[in-house]
């Protein structure tokens, strides 16, 4: 007989009201989803901005002086942002979808 493969996934149970699961399922469903799929990458996604802003950087006094010194020069225009930031915006007279 096989031995079983250890699992790894853990299961999460939440309590939710009936609100709320309709409007996870409708917005699952509009992404094609599944509610399990759904709400693990939401969860997962809310997680990573969490941590993220708690992430501390590391490096030593030479690199952070470089790094402030490169923020502190002479921006240089990329031709595509600036062409992005003078387009109209989707809402706006004169927009043309490209």
């Amino acid at each position: 007989m096989a031995a079983s493969a250890k699992r790894n996934e853990h299961p999460i149970s939440m309590r939710l009201p009936e609100a709320d699961i309709a409007m996870i399922d409708r917005a699952a469903s509009l992404r094609g989803r599944s509610r399990t799929d759904f709400v693990r990458d939401a969860a997962v996604r809310a997680a990573e901005d969490v941590l993220m802003d708690y992430c501390l950087i590391r490096m030593s006094p030479e690199s952070f002086a470089d790094f402030m010194a490169v923020l502190s020069g002479p921006e240089t225009p990329i031709a595509e942002m600036v062409e992005l930031a003078q387009r109209p915006a989707p809402w706006e007279p004169g927009y043309v979808a490209k």
